[in-house]
């Protein structure tokens, strides 16, 4: 691997843009290196989405790390565009592996923001 941590997730970022890709989903830790002495992290669990207002050309990226799973553990669909449909599927699919939470819904975490 070339890169890793903060340049690997602005990287892989961009090279899926400029490929044509209209979703990237980020994942909670850059790689999830381990730091080379501590026995602790190298990054801080949200590092993945602070490096996007870093970045030239990725400012626009709205990332709402809650959002998602609110949507597919209540089963709800996402809005237009949010992301693919095959992905949503196997998003789903998971969730209903689990065991469901009380009621079969669960709270919202973070209220979702408008983009307006």
């Amino acid at each position: 691997m070339h890169y890793a941590g903060p340049t690997e997730v602005q990287w892989h970022a961009k090279a899926r843009i400029n490929a044509g890709a209209n979703f990237y989903i980020v994942g909670r830790d850059p790689v999830g290196m381990s730091h080379p002495v501590e026995k602790r992290d190298l990054y801080n669990a949200d590092h993945g989405k602070k490096v996007f207002s870093m970045a030239s050309g990725l400012e626009w990226l709205n990332i709402l790390p809650f959002k998602m799973r609110t949507l597919v553990k209540n089963r709800e669909n996402p809005p237009d565009g949010f992301m693919c449909p095959g992905g949503w599927k196997v998003l789903v699919d998971y969730y209903d592996s689990l065991a469901p939470a009380e009621n079969d819904r669960v709270q919202e975490l973070v209220p979702a923001l408008n983009s307006t």
